[in-house]
């Protein structure tokens, strides 16, 4: 049977801010659009993601939450790239959905952009992930054959860990 890739479940279409941006368009995009994080880019290349937690993290706390417009300046002023990450795991096209998966949980990320010949082609996200989990997709539990036609029950055991 054939890997399921990438490609078979990634999002095509990729919103993407530049370096020069502010902090504030890359959050108006990201609540406009409902994601959690978008691919950086210089010139069309990839030089990092930015993430609703970098953003939550760069604005100014709650205390000032009478000073809109003073917030809404600092926003403006910061840019994405001074608070992107820069360090980015990418993916292929062909990567195994499995070896995907194994990255973001590893990494404890939300997503991993999909890169083919150095340009930004896609982006698998947790979300994606879910959506192939709930197509059933690959998925099917292979059926034990019995003597008897009776429904039996499933012979799985269970492990209890023990705490020390």
């Amino acid at each position: 049977m054939k890997p399921i890739r990438v490609a078979n479940w990634m999002t095509e279409s990729v919103l993407a801010v530049e370096t020069f941006d502010s902090i504030n368009i890359a959050r108006q995009l990201m609540a406009k659009h409902r994601v959690n994080q978008l691919p950086v880019l210089d010139n069309e290349r990839l030089v990092g993601i930015v993430t609703d937690r970098d953003l939550r993290d760069a604005y100014p706390t709650s205390m000032m939450i009478d000073r809109g417009e003073e917030i809404d300046r600092f926003a403006d002023s910061v840019t994405v790239e001074e608070v992107m990450s820069h360090d980015v795991f990418t993916v292929h096209p062909d990567t195994p959905l499995a070896k995907a998966v194994g990255l973001l949980r590893r990494h404890r990320i939300g997503s991993l952009p999909v890169m083919q010949n150095k340009k930004l082609v896609g982006i698998i996200t947790r979300s994606d992930i879910l959506e192939f989990v709930l197509s059933g997709s690959g998925l099917k539990v292979p059926v034990r054959k019995t003597a008897s036609k009776k429904k039996t029950q499933s012979s799985r055991k269970r492990t209890v860990r023990k705490s020390s």
